[in-house]
């Protein structure tokens, strides 16, 4: 059986960051990868060019599926939105690289799985925006929020029944864990909601066509130990094999 080359978007880590590392980094929590290998996927990090340097003006290389990970902020100009006093770690070179990806992979009909600030790409690069800070919703359960000391939370979800996520995971209902302080506001372009909290925020999208997934919550971070989760990535590494 073929295994699937699956692109990971890595991210930079500045100077100084990595122990005894004088210059910056490209990383990845290893949870992604390792649940994209138990799905018997090959990752491959792939991280943005300079933008004067080699690659710069390249499109990116051919994969056989996109894997968009957690991080911060997109900018919230992408969108066309001031920014909210508690938006943190903006990256305009990662937004940049990381539309690029899912134009093409969109374009090229790859199997797409975006999570927590990658939902957010994937929503912002079809042309939709942000809500940019839950707490300021009205009613709105604690979603966790990366910059806080206890930044996990554990809550429900309700799945569409006609959605690829409940196709993949089995069940309509379960708990996920999350920490995201950001949700997804107007769609983007052919995009739906298909997964939401008892507060109504929106925790999953999908394309109208082709197997495009973005879930607000970290499936990564239990796929180890919760079939549930662990299904999203067999999935994706499932649609990675199909001829396309």
């Amino acid at each position: 059986m073929r295994t699937p080359l699956i692109a990971v978007a890595g991210y930079r880590l500045a100077a100084g960051r990595v122990s005894g590392w004088d210059v910056s980094a490209i990383t990845v929590p290893e949870y992604y990868l390792t649940a994209v290998r138990r799905a018997g996927g090959w990752p491959a990090i792939v991280s943005a060019p300079d933008a004067e340097g080699p690659g710069a003006d390249e499109d990116p290389p051919g994969f056989d599926a996109l894997l968009l990970v957690g991080g911060g902020d997109v900018d919230p100009a992408r969108y066309g939105a001031k920014p909210h006093a508690e938006v943190y770690g903006t990256d305009r070179r990662r937004d940049e690289f990381e539309m690029r990806l899912v134009s093409d992979a969109v374009t090229a009909h790859r199997p797409v799985l975006a999570i927590c600030r990658g939902i957010q790409v994937l929503n912002v690069a079809l042309g939709g925006t942000l809500r940019q800070h839950l707490k300021d919703l009205p009613g709105a359960i604690p979603h966790g929020n990366p910059t806080e000391a206890d930044p996990w939370v554990d809550h429900e979800l309700k799945v569409s029944e006609s959605s690829r996520i409940a196709q993949a995971c089995g069940q309509v209902a379960f708990s996920a864990r999350a920490s995201h302080h950001q949700a997804v506001d107007r769609l983007g372009r052919g995009l739906r909601a298909v997964a939401w909290t008892e507060d109504g925020v929106i925790e999953a999208i999908e394309a109208d066509r082709g197997w495009v997934v973005g879930v607000q919550w970290h499936p990564e971070r239990t796929a180890a130990e919760d079939e549930t989760q662990q299904a999203l990535f067999d999935a994706l590494v499932h649609q990675a094999r199909l001829p396309r």
